[in-house]
């Protein structure tokens, strides 16, 4: 056994020096003091680094089909009244909402951003209970309430018993409605006077989209929309107005749902007209984006840049809608973000690489003035030092 052990002495790589030998210095301590805070301080980072999760991303193709695409929005305009606000979306697949109400809350605010009411509806009032009968007349028993389109009947047995329902027969139609006072349903629903009491006031709109995740656009802007020939076109004449303020403040805009270190750029974003009518554009480009949290938990969402255009009234050209148009284009690159813990192989060898490197570096240092100090110290000696 005693010549094992004396083989096993003769492989030591550390052999020990007696402590008779050693030489201590000021500068030696020094050193140590100083090697051993960077020590600590090197290893709580690693510690923290361990014991919180890191993230890690990568990019790869959507290859996903079917899918909707969720936009979240809170829009407020300042000088445009929710009586004359109205919501579309379409896209290239050919789909369109027109005038969009469900999923939907406006405010109305007044001068000052104060809030004079909220409602889930659109354009115009609640449907009276007692609309016109086509042909007039006094009611009997078994007869059923039946107001006149105005010629925008599709069939004879065709009824608009409001307001909004004559409207939308004369966008079928491809007609506008010049004077809303003209039409029995509108006079007595108080159109005009709904729009003329909310003149000056501004709109808050708030609520989300379900759409096709192919690029469209959906847009805020006065009036009721309606296709002319293939033609996007918003009936504007109801209103009796020349132009339409668009100023408008972006509280939110997202694509999807919220995940962790997501920046949305259009949030808090504001704009004020100061030129004539015209049409204010954003061009979206959006990126699909998958977020795995340390839990498995994934969150299908999405990330978006944004340039921005004004489309005012030039000579030779037509005037633009007015209003405010978001175009989307979404992105075939998708990014990934997974959360990950560090392993605890990766954490020792951190630690041992942080000992080690410092004790190395610090041994280099103090032997450099070491050494140093025993160089000039032995021309001092020889008077050589000056």
């Amino acid at each position: 056994m005693d010549g094992i052990f004396n083989k096993l002495r003769n492989l030591d790589a550390y052999p020990k020096v007696n402590e008779d030998f050693y030489s201590r210095t000021l500068s030696g301590g020094v050193i140590t003091v100083a090697s051993s805070i960077v020590m600590l301080l090197l290893f709580i980072s690693e510690l923290s680094l361990y014991l919180h999760a890191v993230t890690e991303t990568k990019l790869v193709v959507d290859t996903s089909r079917g899918e909707t695409l969720r936009i979240n929005f809170d829009v407020t305009f300042p000088a445009l009244a929710c009586s004359i606000l109205s919501l579309d979306a379409m896209d290239i697949s050919g789909e369109q909402h027109l005038d969009v109400k469900h999923d939907i809350i406006k405010k109305r605010i007044d001068s000052h951003g104060n809030v004079i009411e909220a409602r889930p509806d659109g354009i115009g009032a609640p449907k009276i209970e007692n609309p016109l009968q086509r042909h007039g007349g006094r009611l009997e028993h078994n007869e059923t309430y039946c107001g006149s389109c105005y010629g925008a009947e599709a069939s004879d047995d065709d009824c608009c018993n409001s307001c909004e329902e004559v409207q939308e027969a004369y966008r079928k139609k491809g007609w506008g409605v010049s004077n809303p006072d003209l039409i029995d349903q509108c006079k007595r629903e108080g159109f005009l006077q709904k729009i003329k009491e909310e003149e000056g006031e501004g709109c808050n709109l708030y609520g989300f989209l379900e759409v096709n995740k192919v690029a469209g656009n959906f847009h805020f802007a006065p009036g009721k929309s309606f296709q002319q020939s293939n033609v996007h076109v918003h009936d504007l004449l109801p209103f009796q107005k020349d132009s339409f303020n668009i100023s408008h403040k972006i509280n939110r805009l997202s694509f999807g749902e919220y995940f962790p270190g997501v920046v949305n750029p259009l949030d808090g974003v504001q704009w004020m007209q100061d030129t004539s009518s015209g049409m204010y554009q954003y061009f979206i480009k959006v990126v699909p984006t998958v977020y795995t949290d340390i839990n498995g938990h994934t969150i299908q969402s999405n990330q978006f840049s944004v340039t921005e255009h004004f489309r005012g009234a030039e000579f030779g050209r037509p005037a633009s809608l007015p209003g405010v148009f978001f175009f989307y284009d979404l992105s075939p690159i998708k990014v990934t973000f997974a959360e990950e813990h560090v392993s605890f192989l990766h954490f020792l060898t951190s630690v041992c690489a942080i000992v080690g490197g410092v004790f190395t570096v610090s041994g280099i240092v103090d032997s450099f003035i070491y050494h140093g100090q025993k160089a000039i110290k032995k021309k001092m000696e020889l008077g050589k030092f000056s």
